[in-house]
């Protein structure tokens, strides 16, 4: 019976610890936004902080909605997993809407334009993405890539997806294509010459280029596309609130201010 006491008396004190805690309880008042904070101008860090494009107009969503934002910065090819799942409320990371990624997430109206842009040693041989394949078909796509031609990418980027696709597609086919954690490691791989070229966001491609010496980005759009915020298809409610909060930011010009301040006009 004094074992037995114990152990009730034991349980009774851990429910009161976490109810005063408020252990499995979510803040209701929190907005937990999910990124990886190494793209640049949308999200990277100045000190221990997350700034950026993404982080900016995250916050005025979080402010319209009376909420406290919280930015968790993580793997980008473990963002869609972890907002479907719901250990996140949405992820926001310069993304792009794709099949693949509607499969398992909800997307927002779209907030911005992203390009797809390549980047090469400043000496190299090629001087459009074009060059990177030999042959063509009737309709003029291509059939085959170049032998010793390997694509740098960040892991699950819409940069990785369009590259690791089927030189038909205009991809280059996932034998040719390296994939790395950040595109800084794609760039640092580029610099040492283990790949040809890397294919990332456009914005991006530019800081990589000015704090890299001896590369530059090839003229013309490797891929053009449009930026959304995801959600779990569970929690329709929060992206119809988000999207009513962004669809307003847009409107009043908010966001047009927020992507000017990062990204000047050439």
């Amino acid at each position: 019976m004094k074992k037995l006491l114990s152990l009730v008396l034991a349980l009774v004190m851990v429910f009161s610890i976490c109810a005063l805690a408020g252990c499995g309880k979510k803040d209701d008042n929190k907005l937990v936004m999910a990124t990886n904070a190494a793209f640049p101008p949308y999200e990277y860090y100045e000190g221990d902080k997350i700034i950026g494009i993404d982080a900016e107009i995250a916050a005025k969503i979080a402010d319209k909605l009376g909420m406290e934002l919280e930015i968790k910065d993580i793997e980008f090819d473990s963002i869609v997993s972890g907002v479907a799942s719901g250990k996140y409320d949405f992820g926001m990371a310069g993304m792009t809407v794709t099949e693949d990624r509607l499969k398992n997430v909800n997307f927002s109206t779209s907030y911005a334009k992203g390009v797809q842009a390549v980047i090469v040693p400043e000496n190299s041989e090629y001087a459009s993405y074009e060059d990177f394949y030999t042959g063509f078909d009737e309709e003029g796509n291509p059939v085959a890539v170049k032998d010793g031609i390997k694509i740098g990418v960040q892991m699950g980027t819409t940069g990785d997806i369009y590259s690791s696709s089927d030189p038909a597609e205009w991809g280059f086919g996932k034998d040719k294509v390296a994939q790395y954690n950040t595109g800084a490691d794609a760039v640092q791989a580029l610099v040492t010459g283990k790949v040809t070229a890397v294919i990332i966001d456009n914005e991006p491609a530019k800081a990589y280029v000015a704090a890299n010496a001896g590369l530059k980005i090839l003229e013309g759009a490797y891929v053009e596309e449009d930026y959304a915020i995801c959600f779990s298809k569970k929690n329709t409610d929060l992206r119809d609130k988000v999207d009513k909060a962004l669809s307003e930011l847009i409107a009043d010009g908010t966001v047009k201010k927020i992507i000017d301040k990062y990204i000047k006009a050439d």
